[in-house]
């Protein structure tokens, strides 16, 4: 049952991020698809797979507990800051955090999950921005907007 209510709250929340993501308007194309796509996109996946444990739910849910729930909330809480920082901070530094973050949840060392970070943040970055020309915000700390 609790797999269901679940897929319902996450249906919701895909329903709300399509729309959120339909009244997305470029005031100019810089992009083939424009910006709408992404978060279109990802809230059908979402959806689909909400909808597959609405109708499929698993007969005996192994929900977590103990300190696998403290990390899954912290997790939710970094990627929530994430969204939240990603302009301020832009994408390099906002990317390089959250794998910090994410990679010491998972008992990264600080050293690997710090060199993961930058690379993460800066490899993205050029990625998206430089060779396939996605516009991603550098941020004030990087001299962006």
């Amino acid at each position: 049952m609790s797999d269901r209510v679940f897929a319902v709250v996450w249906l919701l929340f895909c329903a709300g991020m399509a729309w959120v993501g339909w009244a997305i308007q470029a005031p100019f194309s810089y992009e083939p698809i424009g910006p709408r796509a992404f978060p279109l996109l990802l809230a059908v996946g979402m959806a689909l797979s909400a909808a597959w444990l609405l109708f499929r739910p698993d007969p005996a849910p192994d929900w977590p507990a103990g300190s696998l729930r403290a990390k899954t909330a912290l997790m939710v809480g970094a990627f929530l800051a994430y969204s939240l920082l990603f302009e301020v901070l832009g994408f390099p530094m906002a990317t390089a955090l959250v794998t910090v973050v994410v990679g010491r949840l998972f008992g990264g060392t600080w050293v690997g999950v710090s060199l993961g970070g930058v690379a993460m943040g800066a490899g993205m970055w050029f990625l998206f921005d430089r060779l396939l020309e996605v516009t991603l915000p550098l941020g004030r700390l990087f001299g962006g907007s």
